[in-house]
């Protein structure tokens, strides 16, 4: 067998594994925000797809969250997926845009429910809940001054 295909084989099995460390670690982490820091992602994910197949949303939501789910899968990022910390986070930043734009698009319950994480997260990152807009109470008559 060729050496340059031996060391692909071992570089590859050197990743895989590493992979497979980072899922355990991730398994053992506390409950707190690096725990829910590192399922970001794979909710979004699971997200993204429930989403995309659900009628009630809107077109434009749609292709909103189908650019975010392309932008996680693509293999061109901003910033380097190889460097400590900083790597996912041009991804973590466009899946959130996605959401929140999503989020004014699709009621708050289907979006809540096509979330698998921790409920508080997706909260945050959606900001508070928007009240209905009803009319404003009807000011009170004004009488007239009699100083003027």
């Amino acid at each position: 067998m060729p050496d340059w295909l031996v060391g692909l084989a071992i570089a590859f099995g050197c990743l895989i594994a590493s992979w497979g460390l980072l899922a355990i670690l991730a398994r053992r982490l506390p409950p707190g925000v690096l725990r829910d820091l590192a399922a970001f992602i794979p909710d979004c994910v699971t997200t993204i797809r429930r989403l995309r197949k659900d009628p009630r949303i809107p077109r434009r939501a749609k292709i909103a969250i189908l650019i975010a789910g392309l932008w996680v899968a693509s293999p061109i990022d901003l910033i380097p997926e190889f460097l400590p910390v900083i790597g996912p986070l041009d991804d973590i930043v466009v899946v959130a845009l996605a959401l929140r734009y999503a989020g004014r698009q699709v009621p708050r319950d289907i979006l809540l429910a096509a979330w698998p994480g921790e409920t508080k997260l997706l909260e945050r990152l959606l900001g508070p809940a928007h009240a209905p807009q009803t009319d404003p109470p009807p000011s009170p008559a004004r009488r007239p001054d009699p100083d003027r």
